[in-house]
């Protein structure tokens, strides 16, 4: 069992919650959160970098000179790359670098990206984070008195919009609801902050 405190928004540990690793796989599984680290990354790449190459290059087929008699080198087309205006030797062309998981193992991973944040101390739990209205200062000042310093993945049980445009123009958070966590999200920063109804929620989600 693990022991998660549970603070209020002056940072003071107002109550706790006992969590059975269990219900997160047990173990961290490393393999597998590299492996969805790759493709949370893959598919965040653009593969669109292309150039010409000799086929899409505007100009006439036709052989330039006959191959024998003139004293020259033997050349083809204009659309040859060793001409300037030519086609690209070796062109780019568009790809897609996206990879996939299965749906169980894409759940395991981010069971064990949230597991092995508990293990360490970097998973917050707070009691609320409702704004009246949008205010950015305050939730920085939110994150100081709960030591959150660096970059931070704060998960919410249901649209807050106060709260979105609060923590919008705070650099290295991020801001989502419990249920589009994923490992890659995670793992790429170093705290988690979970409102309370969001992490009691997650976890009869897992157990369910």
């Amino acid at each position: 069992m693990i022991t998660i405190p549970v603070h209020n928004r002056e940072g003071k540990e107002i109550d706790s919650l006992k969590v059975d690793e269990a219900i997160f796989g047990g173990r961290v599984r490393h393999a597998l959160l590299k492996q969805a680290i790759v493709m949370y990354n893959a598919n965040k790449r653009v593969g669109t970098a292309a150039t010409k190459n000799r086929s899409l290059v505007e100009g006439s087929t036709r052989k330039l000179y006959k191959q024998k008699g003139t004293g020259n080198a033997r050349a083809g087309t204009v659309r040859t790359n060793i001409r300037r205006g030519g086609g690209v030797a070796f062109a780019k062309a568009w790809r897609d670098f996206g990879k996939d998981m299965p749906k169980k193992q894409r759940q395991l991973a981010t069971d064990s990206a949230i597991l092995s944040k508990m293990k360490v101390g970097n998973l917050v739990v707070i009691d609320e984070l409702n704004f009246e209205k949008p205010k950015t200062k305050d939730f920085v000042k939110i994150l100081g008195n709960l030591k959150i310093e660096r970059t931070c993945v704060v998960a919410i049980k249901e649209q807050n919009d106060n709260l979105l445009m609060s923590a919008r123009n705070v650099r290295g958070i991020a801001v989502m609801k419990s249920i589009d966590l994923n490992a890659g999200d995670i793992l790429n920063r170093q705290k988690m902050l979970f409102t309370k109804d969001a992490f009691v929620g997650l976890i009869e989600k897992v157990k369910n």
